[in-house]
């Protein structure tokens, strides 16, 4: 009789796609500022950090989600 045996997904997966998820808004939100003509009252808002920052949470997310896509924790 075979047992069904449930394999564990590492913590870091889903930590990838809250950064993925997370980062996609924050990017989305600055490129809806940045084509829109947003005015900020920031000084360094002429550099959209939103974009910058947005992009490097999707490029983590799926670099995590993509190194822990087959893994598993018995």
């Amino acid at each position: 009789m075979a047992e069904n045996v449930h394999k564990m997904r590492p913590i870091w997966f889903f930590v990838g796609i809250i950064l993925a998820v997370l980062g996609g808004l924050i990017l989305g939100t600055g490129l809806y500022d940045l084509f829109t003509g947003v005015e900020s009252g920031l000084v360094l808002a002429r550099l959209h950090p939103a974009v910058w920052w947005g992009g490097l949470m999707v490029a983590a997310g799926l670099a995590f989600i993509i190194l822990n896509r087959k893994s598993s924790v018995d």
